[in-house]
């Protein structure tokens, strides 16, 4: 019997999450920064009021962007295994574009990549290595 386990256990905030692909033209680019709080079971998404931007974007692009930043955490998150509960509340604080490179796409894929940073970042720390002690002569 597995046992259910939360995500985020704690808040992680400041997870950057950067895509970028260089396979010719078009390009891919994508930069964000989300945080993730614990929150109601399922998964709610949101832009900070203060969203920082690098590069220039219109707000319908942005919209565009932040919409597929939402849609691959939550595609990412439906992904994990099974017994884990999502419960929470994401929040995209910055996001960099690039004038050429960056598309929908692009973000969707960043917004996959923001959790699996997240999920590196909730593991435990890996304790300390035991060092061998040698016999006192």
């Amino acid at each position: 019997m597995h046992q259910k386990t939360g995500f985020p256990p704690r808040p992680l905030r400041g997870v950057r999450a950067v895509y970028a692909r260089q396979a010719g033209c078009p390009s891919d680019f994508a930069d964000v920064t989300v945080d993730f709080e614990p929150g109601e079971e399922g998964v709610a998404f949101e832009s900070s009021a203060d969203l920082s931007l690098r590069g220039d974007a219109t707000p319908e692009e942005l919209a565009e962007f932040g919409a597929a930043v939402a849609d691959g955490v939550r595609e990412e998150l439906a992904a994990l295994e099974t017994g884990t509960t999502v419960a929470v509340a994401v929040v995209l604080r910055a996001i960099g574009v690039h004038a050429m490179d960056s598309h929908p796409g692009a973000f969707h894929r960043a917004g996959r990549l923001a959790v699996r940073n997240a999920l590196s970042l909730a593991r435990p720390p890996a304790g300390p290595e035991r060092l061998q002690s040698s016999p006192e002569s």
